[in-house]
């Protein structure tokens, strides 16, 4: 493979000049009177602009993660990392992007916002991904290969070797979003970054770490593609109580740990459980915090669980899962619940 950055970036964006941050201008020196941003002085501490590039919470996270502070970039949620692999990339309207289908929706909708071609390859009925596949999809005008891993909706991990292939067989940028990596017992791929200089990870707090409503998400790769995550988002996507708030998760790791281990004996729990519904036609094997289960009508199922109340997902209209329902894993009680529920819909269907 013969990997060439600059060759990937858009033009503009090699030739763009960042916004200078007020924060940024005085790096490295002490000050205590800021009268340089036109904040107002009073209500410390939410009056002051956020750290731009989070650099107190880069370094609390770099040895959790296993990476360097300078390989992380920090979003508002995922959506924005995956935004700025078009909006770095992609030349609209020329360029394009290869994906497994079924996947993660927003990588068609960014593309289809910055109109950028989306070229989605079908998964096989195991849902597994042929590595020659993908890379056939593509041509001299494809940017990036997106792979989810574990992969929503259906919520399997993919072999690594497969993985492997893409990465050292394709020229461009290879996004694994590793969002529900922390449910599952294989190596994340981000420990791996300085083996592969063409590899994003994603990754997310709104999964393991149980704070989807900060909006923080995660991507590691080389300090070169961060320097250019860096060039182009805006100047404060971070704020100053999401950095906060994510601080004081990272010093209690030991309660993430919990949720972590209690959500993977429900796991256990819910899948044969599932399983011996009449209802449920097959529960598809899962490394995640759902569940994938192809059910024998989706839609009026899925009704029936709202009229209970319940809300799971229903995949129904997505490319090679008919029928199917993707459940997310919940506390005991609402795992009972649920099962009751589609329990008691068996007897008056």
């Amino acid at each position: 493979m013969n990997f060439d950055l600059d060759n990937l970036v858009r033009p503009n964006i090699q030739a763009l000049e960042p916004y200078s941050c007020a924060r940024d201008e005085f790096k490295g020196m002490e000050a205590h009177v800021f009268l340089d941003a036109n904040e107002n002085p009073y209500n410390d501490p939410v009056n002051r602009y956020p750290d731009p590039l989070q650099e107190k919470l880069k370094a609390r996270l770099a040895p959790i993660k296993q990476v360097r502070p300078s390989q992380i970039f920090l979003g508002n949620g995922s959506d924005e990392a995956i935004d700025l692999v078009y909006r770095i990339f992609c030349r609209p309207g020329q360029d394009n992007v290869v994906a497994i289908a079924p996947t993660y929706g927003m990588y068609r909708v960014c593309a289809d916002i910055n109109d950028v071609e989306y070229r989605s390859v079908p998964l096989s009925e195991d849902w597994m991904f042929d590595p020659k596949a993908l890379l056939a999809a593509t041509d001299a005008n494809t940017k990036v290969i997106w792979i989810c891993s574990p992969n929503n909706p259906t919520g399997n991990d993919f072999p690594r070797e497969a993985i492997h292939e893409v990465l050292t067989s394709f020229c461009g940028i290879v996004v694994i979003d590793e969002a529900y990596s922390d449910f599952s017992t294989n190596q994340p791929f981000r420990t791996l970054l300085d083996s592969y200089p063409n590899l994003i990870v994603l990754n997310t707090f709104s999964k393991a770490w149980a704070s989807a409503a900060i909006r923080l998400g995660m991507a590691f790769a080389s300090e070169d593609i961060i320097a250019l995550f860096n060039k182009v988002k805006y100047p404060y996507n971070v704020n100053l109580l999401t950095q906060e708030k994510a601080l004081a998760l990272l010093e209690d790791s030991v309660t993430v740990e919990g949720w972590l281990a209690q959500i993977r004996r429900e796991r256990s729990h819910m899948l044969p459980a599932l399983s011996e519904l009449p209802i449920v036609e097959k529960v598809f094997p899962t490394d995640a915090n759902f569940v994938l289960v192809r059910v024998s009508d989706a839609n009026r199922i899925y009704r029936y669980l709202i009229e209970q109340g319940i809300v799971v997902r229903n995949r129904h209209r997505v490319q090679l899962c008919d029928n199917c329902l993707r459940i997310t894993v919940g506390t005991r009680q609402e795992n009972n619940e649920l099962l009751g529920a589609l329990r008691f819909f068996k007897t008056n269907s």
